[in-house]
């Protein structure tokens, strides 16, 4: 009884559309990622200075 549904619906397309939206999403996710300076796995060097602006410490030696 359900070969009649699958003769008349063929899913091969939605699935090729969902595994391609799918992968499109990750990639636009990772590009977003790499943009930022925290999550940037490419330049390791950005962490230190994201981390230094938030710890509150004065980038003057004598600055209170």
């Amino acid at each position: 009884m359900l070969w009649r549904f699958w003769k008349t619906f063929d899913p091969r397309p939605y699935l090729i559309a969902l595994w391609t939206f799918n992968f499109v999403l990750a990639i636009v996710i990772h590009f977003i990622l790499l943009s930022t300076e925290r999550f940037n796995w490419f330049d390791p060097l950005g962490a230190p200075v994201a981390s230094a602006k938030t710890s509150g410490a004065s980038a003057l030696p004598g600055a209170p």
